[in-house]
């Protein structure tokens, strides 16, 4: 079931249901097309006019609730990785957010770009981070792409979160392509266990997952597709570099065959624990354009 919720002369947004658990809207727009669940929050595509892809997407992704969507955008809140309590306590990956249904609150197309609000608010989520909390994610799509995460407490004392904007960079293959300027900041090596290590990054290929401690302008230089991707974050500390390699993505079932050729993981990232005080508001993001 598909139907057109907004349209003028700049574009339309149609809503569109995938599963009777996950709706995606399909944008369309003079400059681009883009698409975002509202199952997760998740941006799944980005395409400027005459460009392809900027996002990767797996033709194997699952679309229903209690799985999160492998590919394009998925946010990784309240904690990054595996999470662990003072008291020992562990969870799984990534938090909940990318497994909640997201509100949508406000969509704007105009001449210069399409402008789309998702909210999410919630309280004892997790038996681990039962906070009070809203968030608001902002996304700004045109020849460029923005995305603004708000993080809101609205609990009596502080709370801390962790966090990674998870992005899928579409590739012509990891083999071609090199991340710059990365090559000169120290990086935690989560395949060796060793922190702050220094080597030369000659390209992409996995098995890589490593937190390097910059907040630099990164570019994505893909040699096959002559292509670079400029990514620059806010308020982020870290970039997330990770290619899961042939042996871990054949063990994954949402991965198609192949697929690790396809992608490489540049995540804006505060994978430390930052502090947000009772009823403040704090904000992450980034920007992303074809340099």
């Amino acid at each position: 079931m598909s139907k057109i919720i907004v349209e003028n002369e700049f574009g339309h947004i149609k809503q569109v249901s995938l599963h009777e658990q996950v709706s995606v809207l399909e944008i369309k727009h003079k400059t681009c097309t883009a698409k975002i669940s509202l199952y997760g929050g998740q941006v799944l595509a980005w395409q400027p006019e005459h460009q392809q892809s900027v996002f990767w997407l797996s033709d194997d992704a699952v679309f229903k609730e209690g799985t999160a969507i492998r590919g394009g955008i998925p946010l990784c809140w309240p904690w990054f990785g595996p999470y662990k309590a003072v008291n020992g306590e562990t969870a799984g990956n990534h938090g909940f957010a990318r497994q909640k249904q997201w509100t949508l609150d406000d969509i704007n197309i105009n001449q210069d770009n399409v402008c789309v609000t998702l909210s999410l608010t919630g309280e004892n989520e997790h038996p681990l981070w039962p906070h009070r909390y809203q968030l608001k994610q902002e996304f700004i799509f045109s020849a460029q792409f923005e995305q603004k995460l708000f993080i809101s407490n609205l609990s009596s004392k502080s709370f801390e979160y962790s966090a990674a904007l998870h992005s899928y960079f579409a590739v012509s293959s990891p083999e071609n392509t090199k991340v710059s300027p990365l090559a000169e900041d120290s990086y935690d090596d989560k395949v060796t266990g060793k922190d702050r290590q220094r080597s030369t990054l000659d390209n992409c290929v996995g098995v890589i997952d490593r937190i390097y401690h910059s907040d630099k302008t990164c570019f994505i230089e893909d040699e096959q597709w002559h292509r670079t991707i400029k990514v620059s974050s806010i308020n982020c500390q870290q970039w997330v570099l990770w290619n899961p390699g042939i042996d871990i993505a054949q063990g994954m079932s949402d991965v198609h065959c192949g697929a690790e050729n396809e992608f490489v993981c540049l995540e804006a990232a505060n994978t430390d624990n930052q502090s947000v005080k009772a009823g403040e508001t704090v904000m992450i993001g980034q920007k992303i354009s074809l340099a």
